[in-house]
């Protein structure tokens, strides 16, 4: 079954109700206030939530979307949920939950363009707009739309965003020493072959949640190069702990993740549990456990059970 596709464009919104009433001159009806809440679940590949909304069905939205500070497009599968505690408590069990974004929606509505006026828990007021493309449709109407309201509604380019509510929040969340100290470690990784410098930064569970800098150290004898994440984990133990209670990993890239033997080096020192922050240069960009990284880790009760 192919996914249904929107352009869609996010901002922020300095005044919601100079907003609402260009909205109104610009031609869209007002369709009411909705109260949703969106529940989202750590994901391998696009992104999952589950959208519940007073006084209408639930719905799972499993979409995929760049994140551009400009009108994109979101390709998406919709599927009526008869149970949400039910489904939440299956998602979170099996792929760990993610932020919940919590908001009251004002709808108003275009030709085939959805206006949403966001006052979201936790970030204030949005604006987004979302044109609905036909089947088949090649999305030059669908952008030309979006292009045309947005200037309507006067979204200038500061006002416009890449990321969606979700990473917004974990962003704001984000144990800010934590991401400075990974941005630090970035700028200074030695990357003379590959030019892509990486930073992490471990808390550790004791001496007081000491934070730990570790940048990768490449080699003209390749094998011979250190991760950042190992490098971190060196510093960490030669201050003598033993436990990580919390990681940041930084690189310039869409989605930086550690490699799978930095994984199994972590595994070693912290739990199951333990939250990985997937971070840019601006900040967090997701939050996932080490647990979802590496599911069927190699520990002391397997060494034991092989014997």
């Amino acid at each position: 079954m192919q996914p249904a596709r929107n352009v869609e464009l996010k901002a922020r919104d300095r005044d919601p109700a100079a907003t609402f009433a260009a909205a109104l001159t610009a031609g869209a009806r007002d369709a009411g206030v909705l109260h949703q809440r969106d529940t989202y679940f750590a994901v391998p590949h696009g992104r999952l939530k589950l959208r519940e909304e007073a006084g209408a069905p639930a719905q799972l939205i499993a979409y995929d979307r760049t994140d551009t500070a400009s009108a994109r497009t979101s390709a998406y599968h919709l599927v009526a949920v008869p149970d949400p505690p039910a489904l939440i408590a299956a998602l979170t069990a099996t792929h760990g939950a993610g932020p919940v974004v919590q908001k009251t929606r004002r709808l108003l509505l275009r030709e085939n363009v959805r206006i949403h006026l966001d006052a979201v828990t936790g970030l204030g007021d949005w604006v987004e707009l979302e044109a609905v493309v036909p089947e088949g449709a090649d999305l030059a109407d669908e952008h030309a739309k979006v292009a045309r309201l947005r200037e309507a509604l006067g979204m200038d380019d500061a006002q416009v965003v890449a990321e969606g509510y979700a990473q917004l929040l974990t962003r704001a969340a984000a144990p800010q020493d934590l991401v400075e100290a990974a941005r630090l470690a970035m700028g200074r990784a030695h990357v003379p072959y590959s030019h892509f410098p990486v930073g992490a930064a471990l808390r550790a569970e004791d001496n007081d949640g000491a934070v730990f800098l570790g940048a990768n150290v490449e080699n003209s004898a390749y094998p011979q190069t250190q991760c950042a994440e190992v490098s971190a984990i060196g510093a960490l133990v030669s201050a003598g702990c033993r436990r990580v209670a919390e990681v940041a990993v930084m690189a310039d890239t869409p989605l930086i993740t550690p490699c799978g033997g930095c994984r199994q080096r972590l595994a070693e020192l912290a739990g199951p549990g333990t939250p990985v922050h997937l971070c840019g240069p601006e900040g967090v960009r997701r939050t996932v456990t080490l647990g979802y990284l590496l599911p069927l880790s190699f520990d002391a009760a397997a060494m034991d059970r092989a014997r």
